[in-house]
């Protein structure tokens, strides 16, 4: 969530507005991610995240802002995209002291819930209470696996399909593009690992798993949970967030992702057993893994790895500009990856 492309107060006061939104109160650049532009702005209406979105294009993002909306109408919590109302806003000029000038509305469409601001795309979603836990107990890997096959089920009538766009087909293109800034042992062992996932993803087993839209990104700072206001002793899921990544996939694909950031210790990369039981056990009470699914897991989770340590090391290597923007470490999933094919986890039978 970098900042690539400034947005004035007055700018995001005027797009608001013209979403029937309200007055704009504060706006305030997000630090964290590397993919899109996102700020947090409150108005007094509520609270809400304004995207700019700097690689997806305008005939890409309809899939993740529909998805979103299937899900939110289906009770998972997630951001809920926000359209345009249908009567026309009439704006003027917001600073004090000028002329009231009428403001062109010609990038915002009544019903739309993608939009177009400084020549880019965007859209706006409501801000989701909480905060995320990145310290998460057995409990909170339950919740996460618990929702995850609640999102699995509720996205299996969503008539939209786009593909993983980070995928394995983006490992195949990426990986020789940042060989040459990996050493030998490195070399050998992401093309040693793309050779691998390119036999498994041709195998009968693989062709069989089921599939459907998946989150693919859902690591700990993607998801919020809420302290009981009770006691704050225990926490409550609510929501979901953070579905630019989103494709159709396998959903075993999407379970190893969060394996191997919801489960793992951040030092080793090692896997932690009782996280992982609790986020299965829960997942499976919703939706029980099939036969191709608990053969392929281990599998799945070396996949996971994989793509990550691809991306990072693209990032880190190939950046771009950005206002505010952090990289992160490529070297943290490379341990992941080496855990996975060290320690390979399999489901008690």
């Amino acid at each position: 969530m970098a900042v690539f492309t400034e947005v004035s107060h007055d700018e995001a006061a005027s797009f608001l507005q013209a979403l029937g939104l309200g007055k704009l109160q504060s706006i305030k650049g997000c630090a964290g991610g590397i993919e899109n532009t996102n700020y947090f702005v409150d108005t007094d209406q509520g609270d809400f995240v304004l995207t700019l979105f700097e690689r997806l294009t305008f005939e890409q993002l309809p899939f993740y802002l529909q998805l979103m909306k299937h899900l939110a109408e289906r009770g998972i919590p997630v951001p809920d995209p926000q359209d345009a109302p249908d009567a026309p806003v009439v704006l003027v000029k917001p600073r004090k002291g000028a002329a009231a000038k009428p403001i062109a509305l010609t990038d915002v469409r009544p019903g739309d819930i993608l939009h177009s601001l400084k020549g880019k795309p965007a859209a706006v979603v409501n801000k989701l209470r909480g905060s995320s836990e990145l310290n998460p107990q057995p409990a909170h890997c339950a919740a996460v696996g618990d929702m995850l096959a609640r999102m699995h089920l509720a996205g299996r009538d969503f008539d939209m399909q786009q593909p993983n766009l980070r995928g394995l087909a983006w490992w195949n293109e990426t990986v020789p593009v940042v060989l040459p800034h990996l050493t030998p042992d490195q070399r050998t062992l992401i093309l040693g690992e793309l050779a691998f996932q390119n036999h498994i993803a041709e195998s009968s087993a693989y062709q069989s798993l089921p599939r459907g839209p998946i989150h693919a990104d859902l690591f700990r700072d993607n998801v919020m949970f809420d302290a009981d206001s009770a006691g704050g002793h225990s926490y409550q899921l609510t929501g979901f967030f953070d579905f630019y990544f989103a494709g159709c996939d396998t959903f075993l694909f999407d379970i190893a992702v969060c394996l191997n950031d919801w489960c793992i210790d951040l030092t080793t990369g090692e896997n932690d057993s009782e996280r992982t039981d609790a986020f299965l056990n829960a997942y499976q009470a919703v939706r029980p893994l099939t036969a191709q699914e608990r053969q392929l897991l281990p599998a799945m989770l070396r996949a996971g790895a994989l793509r990550f340590w691809t991306s990072r090391l693209w990032d880190f290597h190939l950046p771009r500009d950005a206002a505010v923007l952090k990289a992160h470490d490529p070297e943290h999933f490379e341990r992941v990856l080496r855990q996975c094919i060290l320690q390979p986890y399999s489901l008690p039978a």
